[in-house]
């Protein structure tokens, strides 16, 4: 299915490019999210009209995610969690505890979509997460899981 893209998209596409992608992918998520219309004529003679005024809301919001990966990046957060004995956690750190985190300590709303951690985090210790705030713009936080105690 061809769609045009409304912003730029990691992986995907930029703005203003018509693109072909899987039906499914095209409705559910691009199209859902206002990220991309159907490729109609009509909507790329528009897309084509009101393409700087998307640069321009594109470049705001890149402008936005580089002073939050400032205010992030390289900051570690401390996490406590049971754990057993051999220092693995019941359960395992989520990015919704990862972005309520940053939201209590910094005052800053990062949606738990935006979180990757590198590996899952099911142990204690440090670990390297990656949060993509923009398609161009990546923070890198460390979450140091400790132990809250032991369960015999």
């Amino acid at each position: 299915m061809k769609v045009i893209l409304l912003e730029n998209v990691k992986r995907i596409g930029s703005i203003g490019e018509v693109i072909d992608v899987k039906r499914g992918f095209a409705r559910n998520y691009l199209i859902a999210n206002k990220k991309a219309l159907y490729a109609s004529k009509e909507n790329i003679k528009e897309v084509e009209k009101i393409k700087t005024d998307l640069s321009k809301k594109d470049n705001e919001k890149k402008k936005e995610a580089s002073l939050i990966a400032d205010q992030i990046n390289g900051k570690e957060y401390s996490v406590k969690k049971l754990s057993t004995e051999n220092k693995e956690l019941y359960g395992s750190v989520k990015p919704t505890e990862i972005a309520k985190l940053i939201q209590d300590e910094n005052k800053i709303e990062i949606k738990p979509s935006m979180i990757q951690p590198v590996e899952e985090i099911k142990a204690l210790g440090k670990f390297k997460v990656k949060i993509s705030l923009h398609s161009e713009v990546d923070a890198e936080i460390s979450i140091h899981v400790s132990s809250a105690e032991t369960i015999q």
